[in-house]
């Protein structure tokens, strides 16, 4: 039988070790701050409305410590294994009240015996365990890739693929890339609910801007970084490549994560011609995991599924030593619950931004 490598008595090593232990997830270590912009619809029983779309400006602080010793799996059937990591704490509030909507405390790791490819073509296994206190806790797992140099200056928008904000029917079974489903919306489309479309005044749409209660109401922004508020609202990935005008990215590692391992998403409708089936957005990494609920959770707002994609990008100054780091990304939840008064379910995409930037005391 293989005789096991990993030693019983762990120490830290070095610090350049830890980080090439890490692989690509060394870039993630320190401390990030920022703005984003977050969307989520939630029943709305106290209001008596079908949904309540809530929309927020966010800020964020994103705290990420690499764990210096390695992680052993031990192994029976196969061999043993390490993995490297990094704990987080992620805080979010709503930038406009300074009020708390999210904290997260998870882990990062890195699994290099299930790295693929070789040289510039290297594809390294990542995988991320988060805990929500709303009763939630998820594994989603995938690859980041290294882009170095970087040579897509300015950074071309289409490569953020636009995010789906518009509800649709639960699926029977999570779609396969031979599944039909039910019909994901494309993203950008509107949404059949009031809500989603600013042209609609009626006092079911309108009243959903958050703070909810704030006396006077907080008006929505008619634009956010120059992008319409209907435009974000129907792709907030607008917010990312808004962001970036003006600036070049010189390296980027980009990781993507899911906790499962096939999600269809549509194409952009093309301005001629049949409209382009779904395709799996996965199909490139090995994504799977799953999201666990309290039972509350799965009988009024159950997490079904979680993806997400983060660009770790170095954006060149006027000189090399002016170079500074930036973290993007764009994340969906599906949230499943039906429609208040009815048996017809939905899947609700929670979806948050954000670009933030290295910090003082980050490493």
């Amino acid at each position: 039988m293989p005789t096991s490598t990993i030693r019983a008595i762990r120490r830290a090593p070095h610090r350049a070790q830890v980080d090439a232990n890490l692989g690509f997830l060394a870039e993630l270590a320190g401390t990030w701050e920022g703005t984003g912009f977050n969307l989520v619809a939630r029943p709305d029983k106290q209001g008596g409305s079908p949904l309540f779309l809530e929309l927020n400006e966010t800020f964020e602080t994103l705290s990420v410590i690499p764990i210096s010793s390695s992680i052993p799996n031990r192994g029976f059937a196969v061999d043993d294994i390490e993995l490297f990591g990094l704990t987080y704490l992620q805080k979010i509030s709503d930038s406009t009240t300074g009020g708390a909507l999210h904290i997260e405390p998870g882990i990062w790791i890195h699994i290099p015996s299930q790295d693929t490819g070789t040289g510039a073509a290297v594809k390294q296994s990542v995988a991320r365990m988060g805990n929500v206190p709303h009763g939630n806790s998820l594994l989603a797992e995938g690859v980041a890739i290294r882009l170095d140099p970087f040579t897509g200056n300015p950074f071309n928008p289409d490569a953020i693929a636009a995010a789906n904000t518009a509800p649709f029917p639960v699926l029977d079974a999570f779609p396969t890339p031979t599944g039909t489903g039910k019909g994901i919306p494309t993203p950008g489309t509107l949404s059949k609910f009031p809500p989603y479309d600013l042209s609609n005044l009626t006092t079911a749409a309108v009243d959903f801007r958050t703070p909810a209660g704030n006396t006077p109401a907080t008006p929505l922004p008619t634009t956010i970084l120059g992008v319409p508020m209907q435009n974000v609202i129907l792709d907030p990935t607008l917010l990312l490549t808004a962001a970036l005008s003006g600036q070049t990215i010189s390296a980027m590692t980009v990781i993507n994560i899911a906790t499962a391992a096939s999600v269809l998403q549509q194409q952009p409708v093309p301005s001629s011609g049949p409209q382009p089936a779904p395709v799996n957005i996965l199909a490139s990494f090995n994504g799977g995991g799953g999201v666990e609920n309290i039972p509350f959770l799965q009988t009024n707002a159950d997490a079904a599924t979680v993806f997400a994609t983060f660009w770790i990008e170095r954006i060149a100054g006027p000189t090399p030593d002016a170079d500074f780091m930036q973290l993007q990304y764009v994340q969906t939840v599906f949230l499943n619950f039906p429609i208040l008064g009815t048996t017809t379910n939905f899947s609700w995409p929670h979806i948050s931004v954000a670009t933030l930037q290295k910090t003082f005391g980050g490493e």
